[in-house]
């Protein structure tokens, strides 16, 4: 529906942030991770476009591996009206903008968009909200607008932006080029000159515009994401895109598609103390630091430690005697030690990782499902020993398995067990057998979440071996 005169929030959700392994992984990415406070990047992402009175309803665009997740992260703030896109496959960051255009444009093709990264910290809402309004106004005028963030330090992370012309508003001007990351000499120039600002990678744009501008300079993308919009189709509360036409994408980020190449760039300068969370380093950045200048977070204990960044998350005790300048991240499956300098070349590791097939890359010992989460604690060679989260109002699949039997003990909350043909509920210590073969499912009833523990044995005891009779999340 259209929301006149207010602008549509689209969130980009689909990265996989593999230099903030080992906490950042593919199966749950640093946007679901709650990195500097109590919520997760997304969620402060969407709090900062919450205002109704400013914005329409969110419109995220996720990987479809995340799709219950960032539901239930959205659902838990309140943003029930939030539109969710599945992306089949990663395409960068054109054609996603493309398919929240065409979907924004089918309500209200005047609307205007601003464009978000999940995974960006914005320290100051105010001066942000203040560019945003500025932004608005540009693209009220037909032009594409990106947001320059005034440089602290000459910084080689970043790509930048000089500015071009002013166009009448304050910190308001036409592009005059883009750069990429630059070295450390060129990064010194472009901020004695005054001239260049941080590329932030948010956009405001027009929709017709946007789309019109992207047809003439890549037609094949806009070709492709109308095919896979046309033939979208409704997965539970999810909106899923054709997948064989947006494969027929080219992958392309906005900046190469679009705004090195057209003639209404525009940026807005401003300083609302923003930060990518591109790497470790960055973290330390903000984090809260003792006076030798750490930043411990978790169990940790550091004994004459400096200017480091120490962070437990489920593992054991972190103790640290006579750290300099280190980056040292643990968690219940791998601990990654680095100069904090250097932490942020933890790609090359997550590449060897994954050239020999090593798990630690893709999934944490804790697996979120759309009914709660369970995680690993132990596995021998014919048992597997699982702890199990599930949510007030969660429900696993009617199912089945043909190679083992399970236990399961009830250590807090309630549980109503399906097994075979008899329905039952089950308190505190209690415990049921499911032999192999039998139809049976888990589910919790009550307001308060329910854990037990769940002692797999058998000769195959991997997750393909769930055979789903009926499943309220249509998962095969």
């Amino acid at each position: 529906m259209a929301e006149a005169g207010k602008l549509y929030p689209v969130i980009l959700s689909g990265g996989s942030g593999s230099r903030l392994w080992p906490l950042s992984r593919a199966s749950y990415p640093k946007q679901l991770l709650p990195l500097t406070g109590d919520d997760s990047l997304l969620q402060e992402t969407a709090e900062r476009v919450a205002d109704r009175a400013r914005f329409a309803p969110i419109l995220v665009l996720a990987n479809d591996e995340h799709r219950f997740v960032v539901a239930e992260q959205l659902r838990s703030q309140g943003h029930v009206d939030a539109r969710i896109v599945l992306e089949p496959v990663g395409r960068n960051t054109a054609p996603a903008a493309a398919v929240a255009a065409l979907v924004i444009a089918e309500d209200d093709p005047d609307g205007v968009m601003v464009l978000l990264p999940s995974d960006h910290v914005i320290g100051d809402r105010a001066a942000f909200l203040d560019a945003v309004d500025r932004a608005h106004a540009l693209a009220r005028e037909g032009m594409l607008v990106t947001f320059g963030v005034q440089p602290s330090h000459a910084s080689t992370e970043y790509g930048y932006i000089k500015r071009g012309a002013g166009l009448g508003g304050e910190g308001c001007f036409r592009v005059d080029r883009f750069v990429e990351k630059p070295d450390a000499a060129t990064a010194q120039s472009y901020l004695d000159s005054g001239d260049y600002a941080w590329n932030s990678g948010m956009f405001v744009f027009p929709v017709r515009e946007f789309l019109a501008e992207l047809e003439t300079l890549n037609p094949d993308i806009v070709a492709a994401c109308r095919k896979a919009v046309a033939g979208r189709g409704a997965d539970l509360d999810f909106i899923r895109l054709d997948a064989a036409a947006f494969a027929e994408s080219p992958a392309d980020s906005i900046d190469y598609a679009v705004m090195e190449k057209t003639d209404a760039a525009a940026v807005v300068t401003a300083d609302f103390r923003w930060n990518d969370v591109g790497a470790w380093n960055a973290l330390w950045d903000l984090a809260d630091k003792d006076g030798d200048g750490n930043a411990l977070i978790g169990d940790v204990v550091a004994e004459d430690v400096a200017g480091c960044y120490l962070r437990n998350e489920d593992g054991g005790l972190v103790a640290a005697l006579g750290l300099r300048d280190l980056c040292v991240v643990a968690t219940g499956d791998a601990v990654f030690v680095a100069p904090r300098a250097r932490a942020s070349e933890v790609k090359a590791l997550v590449e060897r990782l994954a050239g020999a097939g090593r798990g630690e890359i893709t999934s944490h010992p804790r697996v979120h499902r759309p009914w709660g989460a369970f995680t690993d604690i132990e596995r021998g060679d014919r048992f597997k020993v699982k702890r199990l989260v599930v949510k007030p109002g969660g429900r696993l699949s009617l199912q089945r398995h043909k190679h083992r039997t399970e236990h399961w003990v009830v250590v807090e909350g309630t549980a109503t067990v399906v097994n075979g043909d008899k329905e039952f509920t089950l308190q505190r210590d209690q415990s049921a057998y499911i032999d192999a073969g039998a139809v049976h499912r888990l589910e919790n009833r009550t307001d308060q979440s329910l854990h037990l523990i769940e002692v797999q044995v058998g000769d195959y005891l991997e997750e393909d071996d769930i055979e789903r009779l009926q499943d309220d999340y249509k998962r095969g």
